[in-house]
């Protein structure tokens, strides 16, 4: 394992409430992990991130972040958003396969190890951190 998988290292991108932060997420999250030597993770984790990304940007009015994270073989993605509303249940994903919209959790639910959710409330600021984990393995 190169040195760099092991150490732990934690990103952050804070981006607008604008439908292009999803592209330019994808590309910083493929960036960050290339550079760390976990290319074999970068298409998962890029289809992950865009779904979280999405999400925080299409469903809420102001500002999101993406948050990456590697600890202990594990890596986390997430978005924080500033909207406190749980996001909704992922609905199975069989089930919504022709649906135009609705299957961004159940994507992240069919491909991450874990993944949830919790409320965020820092210096007055309120909001959610939605995330997920794949494994190295």
């Amino acid at each position: 394992m190169p040195e760099s998988e092991s150490a732990p290292w934690e990103y952050s991108l804070y981006i607008p409430n604008d439908p292009r932060a999803v592209t330019v997420s994808r590309r910083t999250l493929r960036l960050i992990l290339t550079m760390h030597g976990l290319i074999r993770l970068v298409d998962l984790a890029e289809l992950l991130a865009a779904e979280l990304v999405s999400n925080a940007v299409r469903h809420t009015k102001g500002p999101a972040a993406l948050r990456v994270s590697w600890s202990a073989g594990v890596l986390r993605i997430g978005a924080w958003d500033a909207d406190p509303e749980p996001p909704e249940p992922p609905r199975v994903l069989e089930q919504i396969t022709e649906w135009e919209e609705g299957r961004g959790l159940a994507l992240v639910r069919a491909c991450a190890d874990l993944w949830g959710w919790h409320p965020l409330a820092r210096h007055g600021n309120r909001g959610k951190f939605v995330w997920c984990e794949l494994g190295a393995a």
